[in-house]
């Protein structure tokens, strides 16, 4: 049976850790991190166009109207790449805050790149779908993919790893961090020692962008420092999201019931494979 329409999550991910071990010539970083998913999505229905137009919509305008929007840039990229005449119209439900650091815009590419290839019947592996996911972004792959990972090169050499499936308080500072403007900024802590996977687990985890971050932006300082009173707490990505991981859900809503009317945030439980690879499987 032939589809015409399908309807997907975008999951959220959390940078356990995230070191940055040098700079590259071509400006780009060196870096190792920890990926785990979380349960809580955007979502994206998709519906097959007999032509080759390609439509967005969403309530919020500033996601179709942006130049820089990564769904329809993967859209184009996988009609590219495919020479397919068909199009699609993609309807998105945000969740997920934009410039936070939990990979909305990296994941609804991805998800967007995983649903297209399946309804425009291209069949290309998941390693094509890698390949044209990291041109626009290196958290790209990991959602491709869909497991949990331990990350090197600029983000896209990945070995998956099982990790603790914990539950993790989050918060979301009303702030966009960009992410060129933290791995441009002079000040940033560039040169933690690399590691062996096997020592990964015997190391303190950080972010070597929290305290640039922290420090220009005062929202995510206080996220931090509120956070910290109730359990180890670091930022996401290049932030703004920041998180505190619990052993169970109980743990992680006392906590998130005591949250100040000035800040905001959700409670997740970390998962080691996307929820888009199950939902795929279903219809397989």
């Amino acid at each position: 049976m032939t589809l015409h329409t399908l309807k997907l999550p975008a999951p959220a991910k959390l940078n356990l850790c995230l070191h940055i071990n040098g700079r590259r010539a071509d400006g780009y970083h060196e870096l190792q991190t920890v990926f785990q998913f979380l349960d809580k999505s955007d979502y994206l229905e998709f519906t097959t166009r007999g032509d080759d137009q390609l439509n967005l919509h969403s309530e919020l305008n500033q996601v179709v109207a942006s130049s820089d929007n990564l769904i329809l840039k993967a859209a184009k990229l996988l009609q590219q790449q495919t020479k397919t005449a068909y199009g699609a119209d993609i309807s998105l439900e945000k969740n997920l805050p934009m410039g936070g650091g939990i990979g909305g815009g990296s994941s609804d590419a991805a998800t967007t790149l995983l649903a297209l290839n399946k309804l425009w019947q291209a069949n290309l592996s998941t390693d094509d779908l890698a390949s044209i996911g990291i041109k626009l972004g290196a958290d790209i792959p990991v959602f491709i993919r869909g497991f949990s990972a331990f990350a090197e090169g600029i983000g896209e050499v990945l070995n998956p790893i099982s990790l603790p499936e914990k539950w993790y308080l989050v918060l979301t500072p009303d702030v966009h961090v960009s992410t060129v403007e933290v791995f441009t900024a002079p000040e940033l802590h560039r040169c933690t020692p690399r590691v062996n996977a096997d020592d990964l687990f015997t190391i303190e985890w950080k972010n070597d962008c929290q305290p640039l971050v922290a420090n220009k932006y005062p929202q995510v300082a206080k996220a931090l420092d509120w956070l910290i009173e109730y359990a180890p707490s670091r930022m996401t990505g290049t932030g703004a999201c920041v998180f505190a991981e619990f052993d169970n859900e109980q743990q992680a809503q006392a906590v998130y019931a005591k949250l100040p009317t000035d800040l905001n945030g959700f409670v997740a439980k970390g998962l080691n494979r996307s929820p888009v690879l199950d939902c795929l499987a279903e219809i397989n």
